[in-house]
């Protein structure tokens, strides 16, 4: 077979949502830092055809995402790598982390030690220090020690024609987020109501980019609300969340960025300090421990140190093939599956 490209991934999830870690036959992406490859990625048009090809049908499906593994750029780190998803690029994920790390270990690309492992992760966001626990060749689970997270703005009000005036907080965990919550839209956090809340989440992250810009202060590239994510509380005191993907897809798992940038928001209302641990549960069920490491700044502003742990599992190794001449090498995407926001990235751009 006389293939245009070939990329073999390594299949795992993190909590039920998959991360698959791209290992070989991934080309040189340009750029001096992870954050330069992250913003060529979503520049040039060879790295969205590589996105594409490997993130839309026929090749890839609506869930998950694709993570590049990519040579560390910072002296500390153990590799590097950048989050594929429909949408665009992204510099930094909590579940994709820790597919990331079990993938590395469990394939023995970095050593393995028992019973704990620590690997550096060069991220576009920052170093991501992950620490496994591991026994009998697998990891058992991954603690992670994530990127500065700090509040943008707190209580911000947003006049809706679904839900009337909602307020939300927007966030930064290693991406920016808004969060809600969600019994302002009229519905809870339960694997019933997903498509109710991945709808309500494509249109306020429409709504907030249009009309309240924000961007990283010491990192340009990271810029733009990323995702949506709800927010409740269940009756064990466990923070209930449910972050809202583009084009139309819900996170399976609690969801690390989000939940670091949540914490963020806890600390700054004084119900979080240096030490404590919450957990966190998705909307199947699964739960991550989040705890507050350390207080810090970025940019003058107050900002926490948070960590999430929970669990990985590789389910398989993948080769992903290009044809050249395939009709449908720009990959496609349709509304049966994908949501209405399909058509948006039926194409590419420009």
């Amino acid at each position: 077979m006389r293939w245009k490209r070939t990329i073999q991934l390594l299949d795992v999830h993190c909590e039920g949502e998959i991360g698959r870690l791209a290992i070989g036959g991934v080309p040189k992406i340009p750029g001096e830092t992870i954050a330069e490859q992250l913003h060529w990625l979503n520049t040039d048009p060879k790295g969205e055809e590589l996105r594409r090809f490997l993130v839309l049908e026929p090749r890839g499906a609506p869930i998950g995402s694709v993570n590049l593994l990519l040579p560390a750029k910072h002296p500390e780190a153990d590799a590097g790598f950048v989050i594929l998803q429909p949408d665009q690029a992204h510099a930094s994920s909590g579940s994709n982390s820790i597919c990331t790390t079990t993938a590395l270990l469990e394939s023995g690309i970095v050593e393995m030690k028992e019973p704990e492992t620590v690997v550096t992760l060069d991220t576009a966001a920052g170093l991501v220090r992950a620490t496994a626990t591991c026994r009998d060749g697998r990891c058992e689970k991954v603690k992670l020690t994530m990127v500065p997270s700090f509040v943008h703005e707190l209580d911000v009000g947003i006049d809706t024609e679904q839900w009337g005036r909602i307020t939300l907080d927007l966030c930064y965990g290693g991406i920016f987020y808004a969060l809600v919550d969600v019994r302002q839209i009229g519905t809870t956090i339960d694997k019933a109501n997903a498509r109710t809340l991945v709808e309500a989440g494509m249109i306020l992250k429409e709504l907030i980019n249009r009309t309240i810009p924000v961007v990283h202060p010491e990192i340009p590239a990271i810029s733009g609300v990323a995702y949506v994510m709800f927010r409740d509380i269940d009756p064990d005191g466990a923070i209930r969340t449910c972050t809202t993907m583009w084009p139309g897809r819900v996170d399976r798992s609690p969801c690390g960025t989000g939940n670091s940038a949540n914490l963020a928001t806890l600390h700054a209302r004084g119900k979080a300090k240096v030490g404590d641990v919450f957990k966190s549960r998705s909307i199947i069920g699964s739960e991550f421990e989040v705890g507050l490491s350390a207080v810090t700044e970025v940019a003058g502003r107050p900002a926490i140190i948070p960590t999430i742990t929970g669990r990985g599992f590789t389910f398989g190794l993948t080769q992903v093939a290009l044809d050249p001449f395939d009709p449908l090498a720009e990959g496609f995407a349709l509304t049966d599956v994908w949501g209405p926001s399909a058509g948006e990235i039926g194409k590419p751009r420009g």
